[in-house]
């Protein structure tokens, strides 16, 4: 029997138990509840609730297992479209638990799981403080953490789960736990970048770095220097200090009234990125690709809060299509491959394809580290198109496949999670081992698959051990 045919009385016993609201099918509230920040993803669910406390999360899990429904935590709706179809599941919409607190005597941070990143990186940077953030202000904390994290201060300090110190959960039955290196360990192990498939996650805690100012900003070129600006970006990496964190791209402005007129409308190959230390230490560094003069020179030094802008990420639900890569190796015909797939003369439709430099701290294994522990591949490969009018689906879908093209054959065949916007087979992101252990989890916390997350992990059999 589907939700919308059980007795109206069942919702409205849920409803007199949380503080929160519940949406179904027909409400007033239900399509801007259901609503995923890609706006090209039309999620269904059978039901909406929106919880304003972990009592509440409790309470729906509990509902939705006494009536036979799943439940899909959301904290923003990024990644959503790689989600498979929630007809029986209940949507946990996040967007009433937005709450942080910053602790600058123990450098710690604990946001709430609808809290986006500007939520926390701004009176974090306020006390001199840091968090490993992603580049857009509006991406979720939790959501970003669950899949391992890699922003502008990744290649000093690594991923961001490694950060995480804490994660507050309601698991499948309905129990509200707080997980630590001592306290459900394995459980704390899994959600640090094995994804959100375990229990739903309340709220997290994370590590903040002391970091008063970073020299931060972007570079911009007009496109037709791409291949000069990116061959030399790439030989300038392989020497580049752990103390810098780039990335490059080609990148193709909008022509939309509310982007600057200087680059409206223009395209551009864009390095962008922070450096730690010093103002002298970091234009240093930067001093070889400054040499190329840039039209537009952004780099300045700044408080940590400013890192969330640097990339210049919508900071509002766009439609949109993305594809990625983790490369083993980048040499000089991988930069050929890429003008010439994206650049002038390409004839794409893309927005942007970026390469980020890893490496560093994200390739080691710090103590205490998550079921992601750190990224072997040196490089990564994002590409992303608008889809602002129906008719853009299709070329958008097919010239991201020819980038994946482009850039097969220096592809790992791993995955990551966080740039893995369509259903992915999450055995590709980790070793065999690790992957056994997750699924083990899984099947320990959540044996039935309550929990419908983004990028799921089945549980295992107990024939499978």
């Amino acid at each position: 029997m589907s939700l919308i045919s059980r007795p109206a009385i069942e919702l409205d016993a849920l409803r007199a138990r949380i503080a929160g609201e519940l949406h179904a099918p027909g409400d007033a509230g239900y399509d801007d509840a259901r609503a995923a920040w890609n706006l090209a993803v039309d999620q269904r669910p059978a039901l909406v609730a929106s919880p304003r406390t972990a009592g509440d999360v409790a309470a729906v899990v509990r509902f939705a297992a006494e009536h036979g429904l799943r439940v899909a935590p959301q904290g923003t709706g990024h990644g959503a479209s790689a989600r498979s179809g929630l007809e029986d599941s209940v949507l946990v919409n996040f967007a009433h638990m937005r709450a942080v607190e910053i602790d600058a005597r123990r450098r710690r941070a604990r946001a709430e799981a609808g809290a986006l990143w500007i939520d926390v990186v701004e009176p974090a940077s306020a006390q001199g403080l840091a968090a490993l953030a992603g580049s857009s202000p509006d991406v979720g904390v939790v959501g970003y953490a669950l899949g391992g994290g890699i922003g502008w201060l990744a290649r000093a300090f690594g991923l961001c789960s490694n950060s995480v110190t804490a994660i507050e959960v309601v698991t499948a039955d309905g129990e509200q736990r707080r997980c630590d290196h001592e306290h459900d360990p394995e459980l704390f192990w899994a959600l640090r970048g094995g994804s959100g498939s375990y229990a739903v996650v309340t709220a997290i805690e994370l590590q903040l770095i002391a970091v008063p100012e970073v020299y931060a900003g972007a570079m911009l070129w007009p496109w037709e220097r791409a291949r000069e600006v990116l061959h030399a970006w790439r030989e300038w990496t392989a020497d580049a200090p752990e103390a810098a964190t780039t990335s490059a791209r080609i990148l193709q402005v909008p022509p939309a009234p509310d982007i600057p007129a200087p680059v409206r409308g223009r395209q551009f190959v864009v390095i962008d990125g922070a450096v730690l230390g010093t103002e002298p230490f970091a234009r240093d560094v930067l001093a070889p690709l400054r040499a190329l003069g840039p039209e537009i020179d952004l780099f300045a030094m700044a408080p940590p809060a400013a890192l969330s802008r640097i990339h210049m990420d919508p900071e509002h639900p766009v439609p949109g299509a993305t594809t990625h890569a983790m490369l083993e190796d980048l040499p000089a015909e991988a930069i050929d491959a890429m003008v010439a797939v994206a650049g002038p003369g390409s004839g794409s439709p893309l927005l942007a394809v970026e390469l980020r430099h890893a490496g560093g701290a994200l390739a080691r294994v710090p103590a205490g580290a998550g079921a992601l522990s750190r990224l072997q591949a040196p490089y990564v490969m994002f590409s992303v198109g608008a889809l602002m009018a129906p008719e853009m689906a299709e070329p958008v879908a097919a010239h991201l496949a020819r980038v994946d093209e482009a850039f097969a054959p220096w592809a790992s065949a791993r995955s990551y999670l966080n740039f893995a916007d369509v259903p992915t087979d999450t055995s590709r992101v980790y070793p065999d081992d690790t992957f056994a252990a997750l699924r083990a989890i899984k099947a320990t916390y959540d044996p039935t698959d309550l929990v419908h997350a983004n990028h799921p992990i089945a549980p295992s059999s107990r024939r499978e051990g």
